[in-house]
C-alpha cells in the first residue's frame, strides 16, 4: 500500500505518516522505483500510534510502548504496565499544576474585581 493509501486509511495526514517513519514507529519498503510500500498491518499501527498520541505520549515514549503493545500478553514482562503507569503520573502530575495555575488567577480575579463591575 501507497502512503496515500495508508493516510487515507486511516484519516493521518501523508506527512505525519513520513514523520513516523522518521521516528521509527512504522515501516515501510520501496518499490523498485522508490515509492513507500507499507504492509496492510501497519494501518492498525497507524491508529495506535493516534491513540498514544491523543493520550499525550511523545513520539519517544510511543516508541518504547509499541513493542510491548504488539507482543502477546504472555510474552509481556510488565514493562507496558511500568511506562504507562509513569505516564499516568506524568500527567497527574501537569492536572495539579494545572489546577494549582487555574486557583491563583481565580484568586487574582476576586481581588481585582471592583464591587458592581464583572471581572
Amino acid at each position: 500500500m501507497r502512503i496515500g493509501e495508508l493516510a487515507e486509511a486511516t484519516g493521518v495526514s501523508t506527512r505525519s505518516l513520513r514523520y513516523y517513519e522518521e521516528q521509527g514507529l512504522i515501516r515501510s519498503s520501496r518499490t523498485p522505483g522508490g515509492w513507500r510500500d507499507f504492509d496492510s498491518s501497519m494501518v492498525e499501527r497507524v491508529v495506535l500510534i493516534q491513540h498514544l498520541f491523543a493520550a499525550g505520549l511523545s513520539s519517544a515514549t510511543v516508541n518504547e510502548l509499541l513493542p510491548c503493545l504488539e507482543a502477546p500478553p504472555e510474552e509481556r514482562n510488565g514493562v507496558l504496565e511500568e511506562l504507562l503507569a509513569e505516564q499516568a503520573e506524568r500527567l497527574e502530575a501537569k492536572r495539579r499544576e494545572i489546577e494549582r495555575e487555574l486557583d491563583i488567577l481565580r484568586a487574582l480575579r476576586k481581588e481585582t474585581a471592583l464591587p458592581g463591575h464583572a471581572a
